[in-house]
């Protein structure tokens, strides 16, 4: 039984599927106009775990996972402007296309780094233009938008729900947020569906003259064609909850007032850096692909992004991701020496880390269980829930303990070389090979402890088996 805190009834609700041959699932994906920072990155593994419980609970085959892509956007234009004018030569349509072609396979790098597997369904704004037009045509139709002077735009106060989700009055919505004043508004609530384009900016041709979409039909558009008028969850980060995921639910559900739209609608709590806001003026702001390339690995960035509560705003530090390191290190360790990977292939994940997951994403105990997997006879169990969790895939944990090994295999002849060196040394009272010997080996990172009786070598957390290979 899977329980979900749904935003819009604002209860933890058993989660019952329209159709449990197919689950579907609609994530607000991202604006590709450049890198993803790291709060871009907690919605795709929050929304990853419940990828993988679902696919768990259901099956593989009976649940779909759409996640969009924003390929028409004011930033993007900017950048691909910033080219040309520079002097690239080639028109500005391509420019565009070259900077999100760029940025899409940077996101697949960051978050393939962090363990989430890929969605079933990841469409391009710029692929559906055609049903949004054809949804902005009918939303006129029914009198709930109107086209002046080159836009259309949604009447808000046709939808006598807008606010529900938010929990807001569209009045409480004037007085206290920003709307665009603009004189062709019938009301300063109503909102952009497609808005002009000028020469150099990117546009299609439309019954209201050639422009592009406004942000929100996007959503609506897209999910409607891959999931249907009605479908299960739908996802995104506090920071969409209004006006974005507000506004979709109000052109959907004037476009098909038959439906429900999403049954469900979850949304993640705000990242923080060392208990601050991120911001660039602080210099605490980082990319995904910054701390990558600081040296931490993304299956650690995963495990700080589990340890809190998908509803609670987490803070990023790097004490958390040192424990993190530390921690996961001891499970690999665990496994290399007394798991075979190819058994826990074969087992189900523990039920205690299932039931965690299917208390609304309860992913802080799911790792304290997973903690709790601390004796020999564990080791299998902890690979087949490291791989659940999607910290490590099996071909990550398949190469990982097979470096540990492979430095054990090397570690237990060089111990009884160095004990010879030191029994030698004893009587020549010359420690020069010795010390050379347990240098080297330090250098690997691998702890060298000498008792009278022996020498216990141990990989430590950062080993570089290459090093090792050439002490043989």
């Amino acid at each position: 039984m899977i329980k979900l805190h749904n935003t819009k009834t604002r209860a933890k609700e058993i989660f019952t599927p329209i159709d449990a041959k197919n689950v579907r699932m609609y994530v607000c994906g991202p604006t590709v106009y450049d890198r993803a920072h790291l709060g871009n990155g907690r919605p795709v593994v929050v929304f990853d775990v419940l990828y993988r419980l679902l696919r768990h609970v259901y099956g593989p085959d009976h649940v779909t996972y759409v996640r969009n892509f924003t390929d028409v956007d004011d930033k993007i234009n900017a950048t691909a402007l910033a080219r040309q004018q520079a002097g690239d030569p080639r028109p500005l349509e391509a420019l565009i296309r070259e900077r999100t072609e760029e940025t899409i396979q940077w996101y697949h790098d960051d978050m393939d780094a962090l363990g989430a597997l890929r969605p079933n369904f990841e469409p391009r704004a710029t692929e559906y233009i055609g049903p949004m037009v054809a949804m902005i045509a009918d939303l006129i139709t029914k009198g709930h938008a109107y086209a002046i002077e080159g836009h259309v735009l949604f009447r808000v106060r046709s939808y006598k729900n807008y606010g529900a989700l938010s929990g807001r009055s569209i009045d409480d919505m004037i007085a206290g947020a920003r709307v665009e004043v603009a004189p062709y508004k019938e009301d300063p609530m109503d909102f952009v569906l497609w808005k002009p384009s000028s020469g150099d900016e990117p546009g299609w041709e439309s019954p209201w003259g050639r422009g592009r979409p406004g942000w929100h039909i996007e959503c609506s558009a897209m999910s409607y064609e891959l999931l249907g008028a009605s479908f299960d969850i739908h996802g995104g980060g506090l920071d969409l909850q209004f006006p974005h995921h507000e506004n979709e639910i109000a052109q959907s559900c004037c476009a098909h007032p038959e439906a429900s739209f999403a049954n469900v609608w979850m949304h993640n709590e705000m990242l923080q850096v060392e208990g601050k806001k991120m911001s660039k003026s602080l210099g605490n702001f980082f990319t995904v692909r910054d701390l990558l390339d600081q040296g931490y690995p993304g299956e650690v960035i995963r495990m700080v992004y589990l340890g809190t509560h998908y509803g609670k705003p987490m803070d990023w530090t790097m004490e958390k991701a040192i424990e993190a390191e530390v921690k996961l290190f001891g499970y690999i360790e665990m496994i290399a020496r007394y798991g075979d990977l190819d058994v826990a292939k074969l087992l189900e994940p523990k039920i205690e880390v299932v039931d965690a997951l299917s208390d609304d994403l309860n992913t802080h105990e799911a790792l304290r269980i997973l903690g709790t997997l601390n004796g020999s006879s564990d080791a299998n169990d902890l690979g087949r829930n490291i791989e659940f969790l999607g910290i490590l895939n099996w071909e990550q944990l398949a190469s990982k303990t097979l470096q540990y090994r492979r430095a054990l295999e090397i570690l237990a002849p060089l111990a009884i070389q160095i004990q010879k060196l030191r029994e030698e040394a004893k009587v020549s009272k010359n420690f020069v090979h010795v010390d050379a010997l347990r240098k080297a080996i330090s250098e690997a990172n691998v702890s060298v402890m000498m008792s009278k009786e022996e020498v216990v070598l141990r990989p430590e957390m950062d080993f570089d088996v290459t090093k090792l290979e050439v002490l043989k």
